[in-house]
């Protein structure tokens, strides 16, 4: 395929190029069960393998040992880092409890459970995934990636990724720099963000690609990454940055957090549009009703929510979500690092109320791509417009205002 020059590709990218894989999806079956074994005797501990659950009961001469250490010395046939990703998948319940830290310490007597999935694929299989493909040459696909698609195999999300249905659509071209679970992927976004990705297809654009996500244009190389987010509320300034490092959440393994000593995260927000909200109302006597009232008008004038342009200058997972959560405006929709705005929908329009409700996702679309080409050096600049449901958002809370929405930037 003929690449674009630069000047084609900086053009709004509608990602119109709809690629349906040819490649019959590929499955496997699942191990046998395994007949629950009698409890062994003249043993300090007691072990069953039910496949796919294990039991243990804790000796007393391994009280207060870590749980990682206690599963690894006791299930040979599972690697300390395989235990280890069970406990943190909470597969692993002790009395009754589920526990998610590796490092739990143990009690005597207690009964440790382990339910270990069926065996998986270590090569992810072609799957047929339709593709929205923006732009491909024999280095590098761009793809416009939609809601609801992790983009590569993992616990919980072993098939229909977009791993599977790049492997379908370029076949052993991708770059095996990654491992065989990650072909061709040098960055992600989380599986209910939409937008632009770009992929390695052979391991030199692999390298000249995870060099350019690793230093962000910091060394004043061309590179641009950035988001249209939909966030609560408004910034008191039209423009700022945040540098707060980011690490895993020590009570919570599947969430991120700002934490001294975590990964460098930088980035840089500018308030794009904000969206007033509706009237509460106001009930009781008359005299606390004028106040309730003018209380009310007062808020209505503050931003329920407000679209800003996020540009990243590191690439931290789940960065933008927890960067903005700390300033107090986080994406609306976001289950996660948002849930107690949940009460602020009530001061949307009734057709914005409706189309986040429908939405089901974090307000979060990667919509600017900008890199060197790794063989011809040439500058290529994508830009995906917002997909339905977020337009739907948009117009609704720009509909829900008397006059339009207030504009600071474009």
């Amino acid at each position: 395929m003929a690449p674009v020059t630069a000047a084609m590709a900086i053009t709004v990218v509608s990602a119109d190029t709809i690629i349906i894989n040819r490649a019959r999806p590929t499955s496997c079956c699942a191990s046998g069960s395994v007949p629950e074994g009698a409890k062994p005797r003249g043993l300090p501990y007691m072990l069953l393998m039910v496949s796919p659950r294990k039991s243990l009961l804790v000796p007393s001469e391994e009280a207060g040992e870590r749980l990682d250490r206690l599963l690894a010395r006791h299930i040979a046939e599972l690697s300390r880092s395989r235990l280890k990703a069970l406990i943190e998948a909470g597969a692993v319940a002790v009395d009754g409890a589920t526990i998610r830290d590796p490092s739990h310490r143990v009690n005597s007597g207690a009964a440790v459970v382990v339910d270990v999935p069926p065996s998986e694929p270590a090569k992810p299989a072609a799957e047929s995934i339709p593709l929205k493909v923006v732009y491909e040459d024999d280095d590098i696909i761009v793809i416009d990636k939609p809601k609801n698609l992790v983009v590569h195999p993992a616990a919980g999300n072993w098939t229909g990724t977009l791993v599977n249905a790049l492997i379908a659509h370029c076949g052993d071209s991708l770059s095996g720099i990654g491992g065989e679970r990650r072909p061709g992927i040098v960055h992600r976004l989380d599986k209910d963000t939409t937008g632009l990705m770009v992929v390695a297809k052979n391991d030199r654009a692999h390298r000249s690609l995870a060099a350019q996500f690793a230093d962000h244009g910091r060394s004043g190389e061309p590179f641009e990454r950035r988001y249209l987010a939909f966030v609560w509320g408004a910034p008191d300034r039209p423009h700022g940055m945040i540098d707060a490092p980011i690490d895993r959440n020590p009570r919570a393994r599947d969430r991120m957090a700002i934490r001294p000593g975590g990964r460098e995260a930088v980035t840089h927000w500018q308030v794009l549009e904000r969206y007033a909200g509706e009237p509460e109302s106001a009930t009781g006597d008359k005299g606390n009703k004028a106040k309730r009232t003018m209380a009310a008008r007062a808020k209505a004038a503050e931003p329920v929510a407000s679209l800003l342009d996020c540009r990243l200058e590191t690439g931290r997972t789940h960065q933008i979500r927890v960067h903005l959560a700390s300033i107090g405006h986080p994406l609306m929709g976001d289950e996660v690092y948002g849930a107690g705005f949940r009460t602020k929908a009530g001061r949307l329009p009734p057709g914005a109320q409706a189309a986040l409700a429908d939405l089901g996702r974090q307000a979060l679309h990667s919509y600017i791509l900008s890199v060197k080409h790794p063989k011809s050096d040439e500058i290529l600049t994508f830009r995906s417009e917002l997909p339905a449901d977020l337009a739907r958002l948009r117009d609704e809370l720009v509909r829900g205002r008397a006059g339009p929405a207030e504009r600071l930037g474009s």
